[in-house]
């Protein structure tokens, strides 16, 4: 039952573009197999960019596995009348902003990612 939330996020990124609005749900981790935090976007039309986000961040655990952050998501999505999701397969960097969390080109925290692309987690020359 705790499940249901995971399940129905899933079924709706599996629909595939269906219109307006969509929402993006990326996630990122320390690594290639954690997944500490979530960002959906939500993008009201094809010609919008990404309007209102949101993210959250589960310490230690995978919020890919975190029925309570599925719901959420959920009700965030459901608020904004998402009709489209956009979901990625796995994780697509860390977690933390540059900028705001860090200054310079890499994490100082998430040594897996220095040198390493995001989508695929190979190194980069």
């Amino acid at each position: 039952m705790k499940d249901r939330f995971l399940k129905r996020l899933r079924k709706k990124a599996k629909k595939g573009m269906r219109g307006w609005p969509a929402a993006t749900i990326a996630f990122y981790g320390p690594d290639k197999s954690r997944a500490s935090k979530v960002v959906v976007g939500i993008i009201a039309s094809e010609d919008a960019g990404v309007g209102e986000m949101r993210d959250w961040k589960l310490d230690p655990g995978d919020v890919r596995n975190d029925p309570g952050i599925a719901e959420e998501m959920l009700k965030f999505m459901e608020a904004h009348g998402v009709l489209s999701v956009a979901m990625t397969d796995g994780i697509i960097g860390c977690p933390h902003q540059e900028g705001i969390d860090y200054h310079g080109q890499w994490c100082p925290v998430c040594e897996f990612w220095k040198g390493r692309d995001r989508f695929t987690g190979e190194r980069v020359h």
